[in-house]
């Protein structure tokens, strides 16, 4: 797979979530149409996997974290930035979302969790903040943040 490819698959799940509140009732419809076992999650986890086995995901490396924002806020991405992190039994920094997130939680080794949550999808409204956590093992996570906004704290 490459980025472009990449990109038209989330495409495909941006348009869906276009000018819908990020709150508890996008986080169970994402669960209940592309949770684990769905096709969009076994595509999109396939092609983070790749990505970061190719070099193009997750390219960058800080405090125990490889990351890396792969596409800035687009039209053809229905206005989200995207962003892969590769975390293992690790807290991130801290940070606010201004507009929200959108977090897809694909655990890798172990029975990872993201915050507490367990494989899928899990949103956090506008205004929300942590310092996200994978324990329990390895996770990609990838993020979908409205117009690219995240704000880190100190």
């Amino acid at each position: 797979m490459s980025p472009t490819h990449f990109q038209e698959n989330i495409a495909e799940l941006t348009v869906q979530l276009a000018g819908r509140p990020l709150d508890a009732s996008l986080q169970a419809w994402l669960n209940a149409e592309h949770g684990t076992g769905s096709i969009t999650y076994e595509r999109l986890k396939q092609a983070c996997e790749t990505g970061v086995a190719e070099g193009w995901l997750c390219d960058r490396e800080g405090g125990g974290i490889r990351y890396g924002r792969i596409f800035k806020p687009s039209a053809d991405l229905h206005g989200f930035s995207v962003d892969v992190v590769d975390m293992k039994d690790i807290a991130g920094p801290h940070h606010s979302h201004p507009n929200g997130e959108i977090d897809l939680i694909m655990p890798i080794e172990g029975d990872a969790q993201f915050d507490g949550h367990p494989a899928g999808w899990m949103v956090y409204p506008p205004g929300s903040a942590h310092r996200p956590t994978v324990s329990s093992g390895r996770a990609l996570v990838l993020y979908l943040l409205p117009e690219g906004r995240i704000e880190f704290t100190r």
